[in-house]
């Protein structure tokens, strides 16, 4: 079943003469989990704003074409009636933390969706369950690192129980460390739990060993869109100024010197482990 279908988008922000998105058909499937890269001010960030109905809703300008999550037409269904079923991440976690704990900041959301006490309790928990922060519960979200934060921001939208999880750039204000343990995490919950995933994201040898497809986005409009072995394989992506991983670099001028690879390695791991039965 569809749980994003984007069919005709073209968009321009108010009081600019430039179209951000031109003519952008996408799909997604419902459980798929889709990486979504490209240069900076391709598009990629307007495109989430578009399928959490912040555009046209809260931002303005001109909207053409359609965009339906879920079935819900985002021209008739403003944020708050996507919010309980569509979860976003933003690129800074301070911008979405409002309350003074933890456990409040986890709990804002079931409350506002007007839910019992005692089950609002049970989401708290398990939300911190899930993400591995119960020792943070009573915890200032204004005390914690960067990474910290980001699962804070990552457990209140759990809470919420989402379908979608729309994630903008989740890891480009955190360390290489905690940068893969936001993402291995997103990609168990995406395995374990069915929640559908879209991720822009410009550390692509973190991300692109997990995702289902890869859509690459640039000058306002979908350039590539295939398996991950198929699209980052293509030479045209560093000149779309999409930073291809240097494992992908390396195996992609192995493949041009005609060595034999059987197929196109995403992880250094994964590359040694080909090399090394190559080299017996």
């Amino acid at each position: 079943m569809t749980a994003i279908s984007v069919k005709g988008l073209t968009y321009t922000y108010p009081n600019s003469t430039e179209q951000n998105l031109r003519n952008v058909n996408l799909e997604v499937e419902q459980g798929e989990f889709v990486l979504v890269c490209g240069p900076t001010g391709g598009g990629k960030s307007t495109l989430c704003r578009c399928i959490l109905g912040l555009i046209p809703h809260f931002y303005g300008g001109e909207m053409l074409g359609e965009v339906k999550v879920l079935g819900m037409d985002t021209r008739e269904f403003p944020p708050s009636k996507l919010a309980p079923r569509v979860g976003m991440i933003f690129q800074n976690p301070e911008d979405q933390l409002v309350a003074m704990s933890i456990e409040e900041e986890i709990a804002f959301g079931p409350e506002n969706l007007g839910l019992p006490r005692e089950e609002i309790r049970r989401r708290v928990d398990e939300a911190l369950r899930l993400v591995g922060i119960e020792e943070l519960r009573n915890r200032s979200p204004y005390e914690l690192s960067s990474g910290q934060q980001q699962k804070v921001a990552i457990a209140a939208i759990l809470s919420m129980h989402p379908e979608i999880l729309v994630l903008d750039e989740p890891t480009s204000q955190i360390d290489p460390r905690s940068a893969i343990d936001i993402i291995s995490f997103v990609h168990r919950l995406n395995r374990e739990s069915g929640v559908t995933v879209v991720m822009t994201e410009h550390r692509l040898e973190n991300a692109a060993q997990h995702a289902d497809r890869i859509v690459v986005i640039g000058d306002g409009h979908v350039l590539h869109n295939g398996r991950p072995s198929d699209v980052l394989q293509l030479d045209s992506l560093i000149e779309h100024g999409v930073p291809v991983p240097k494992i992908i670099q390396l195996s992609n001028r192995l493949k041009r010197m005609s060595v034999g690879l059987d197929h196109l390695p995403l992880t250094v791991e994964e590359a040694a482990s080909i090399l090394g039965r190559m080299l017996k």
